[in-house]
């Protein structure tokens, strides 16, 4: 079984840190938190699958050590809202327990003094599985008081993101989970990270995983030679040019993820995303800026470019 671990899932590991190591535990995951907001919303007509997205990050208290559990008034919780997005419209806050989403209690976690998403995943894909502009009533708890609120909800890409923890300057996505490594809040900035976290929801949108394994690629060692080279490549560049579409229909300056490649590429190119599976940075630079002048003047907010048509097309 797959199984990914946000950061605020693994508490213990940065608390053993010094102060002045890693960004708190707060700050990345509201970092991330803000970035995948803008991007997901901003771009949702070019992802063929919807949720409703509220902007509030769940955690629930069996993601964490039994002696950290306590601190829960209800099994699942609100970790933080993003400024200005629905669910901060609506009055929710940090701390606020989720009794109930749509009229419908949240389960139960099952008894296990080991940590687990299963209970936090759950509460996120009841809220996925609601209608996409329909209204979403919550029941909140916080102080023993309950109250209940209506979140107007926006329109999403249907993936969810998380952050490792580890030194790896690195990020990956699956088609539905985007990770990006923790080392790299300590390393770069907002406009920076959204560079990465655009290109890995590319991949996402233009079906990568799903194309590269009706390919019949390997992965591991075997990805680094041959035919699985080259597609693995050619996925990764596609990403790179979608990746800075997706950053302008955000609102940033796509132009962003040439510097990032130009300016860090050669000081990343040691770990981050470089292999015989990936271009140079040079090469990166060089294809997304190629790419961004084929675009129209005054182009539309959000555009749509024609290399959405490739998610259909086989990898060959």
């Amino acid at each position: 079984m797959r199984m990914f671990l946000r950061l605020s899932a693994v508490l213990l590991a940065f608390a053993a840190l010094p102060a002045h190591a890693a960004p708190s535990l707060l700050e990345v995951d509201q970092r991330l938190a803000a970035i995948a907001w803008r991007l997901t919303t901003a771009n949702a007509t070019l992802c063929r699958e919807q949720q409703p997205v509220i902007g509030a990050t769940l955690h629930a208290a069996d993601q964490y050590p039994r002696e950290l559990r306590d601190g829960f008034a209800t099994p699942v919780a609100v970790e933080l809202v993003v400024p200005g997005a629905p669910a901060a419209l609506a009055g929710v806050a940090a701390d606020d327990g989720v009794v109930a989403v749509d009229g419908r209690p949240l389960p139960a976690p099952q008894p296990s003094d080991t940590p687990t998403s299963a209970t936090r995943d759950a509460a996120q894909a009841r809220i996925a599985a609601l209608p996409v502009a329909a209204p979403i009533p919550l029941l909140l708890r916080h102080a023993g008081a309950e109250r209940r609120v209506t979140v107007l909800p926006r329109a999403g890409c249907r993936v969810e993101f998380e952050v490792l923890t580890g030194s790896k300057l690195g990020a990956s996505s699956d088609g539905k989970v985007v990770q990006v490594g923790g080392a790299l809040f300590e390393k770069f900035g907002d406009d920076q990270i959204a560079v990465v976290v655009a290109h890995e929801l590319a991949h996402a949108i233009l079906r990568h995983r799903v194309r590269l394994e009706a390919a019949g690629v390997k992965w591991g060692l075997l990805s680094e030679f041959g035919r699985n080279a080259r597609l693995f490549r050619r996925t990764e560049t596609e990403a790179d040019l979608l990746g800075a579409y997706l950053l302008r229909n955000a609102g940033w300056d796509p132009q962003l993820a040439v510097r990032f490649w130009r300016e860090y590429g050669s000081g990343i190119d040691g770990g981050m995303f470089h292999s015989r599976t990936h271009p140079s940075s040079r090469d990166r630079a060089d294809a997304i800026a190629a790419e961004l002048a084929t675009m129209p003047k005054e182009a539309a907010l959000p555009y749509l470019p024609p290399m959405l048509a490739l998610r259909d097309e086989p990898l060959k």
